[in-house]
């Protein structure tokens, strides 16, 4: 059964809030283990983070302790008032973009490698793997998750995290306390439902995709 077959036959106000149950579409879309721990996973979490370690929704001291890779979205689709240095892809971003955000970590407790790769629905413009780039970038976070120990983020020499695709990285590191972090930066992304960041006195050509979906939406409902 169709949609709109769907709904005339529930009715519209039941439609509604069964809409509204839907969680909302994000812009990782994916990810692989290439090579890691034994019963490694490639695991997208949602916020509030589910950390088993630590205070509620934490990362970054030692809060998960198990051998998977793990990302989850921050602020999407924010327009940068102020240039913005990274460590890969395009350094500086230049004041004005309209970028989403991104964290992705390896916290495995004893000392591991992982190789993965994570995948999103737009291009990736950089990636922030320093100590300082990270701290002076979390004004991106804007989710409520609280940063531990951010003077021990980051990579370390010989760990890398590379763009390996248009839309996607690939993360090549050994951790072990309090583990590896990083944060990815890819364009605005039309997948997005939380647009936390782009207002309507930001008439341009990203706010013209959102009001584009949101015309789909209300044909297709």
């Amino acid at each position: 059964m169709d949609t709109k077959a769907c709904i005339r036959k529930i009715g519209p106000s039941l439609a509604a809030v069964l809409l509204l149950a839907i969680p909302a579409t994000a812009t990782v879309i994916g990810g692989a283990i290439i090579a890691g721990p034994p019963g490694a996973k490639f695991i997208k979490l949602s916020i509030p983070l589910p950390n088993p370690v630590g205070p509620p929704n934490s990362v970054g001291q030692d809060t998960f302790q198990l051998p998977n890779l793990y990302v989850f979205d921050e602020d999407q689709n924010i327009k940068l008032k102020s240039s913005l240095r990274t460590d890969v892809g395009k350094n500086p971003i230049p004041a004005g973009t309209v970028v989403a955000s991104h964290y992705v970590f390896f916290d495995p407790g004893p000392s591991e490698e992982m190789l993965g790769t994570v995948d999103f629905d737009s291009k990736v413009v950089a990636i922030i793997t320093s100590t300082d780039n990270l701290a002076a970038s979390d004004f991106l976070a804007n989710t409520g998750v609280h940063y531990l120990n951010p003077a021990a983020r980051g990579l370390e020499p010989g760990d890398s995290a590379s763009i390996s695709g248009t839309n996607q990285i690939t993360f090549d590191t050994r951790a072990s306390s309090p583990g590896d972090y990083v944060r990815v930066l890819t364009e605005f992304s039309p997948r997005a439902n939380r647009i936390t960041s782009v207002r309507p006195e930001m008439r341009d050509d990203n706010e013209r995709v959102i009001d584009d979906d949101r015309k789909r939406n209300r044909l297709l409902f």
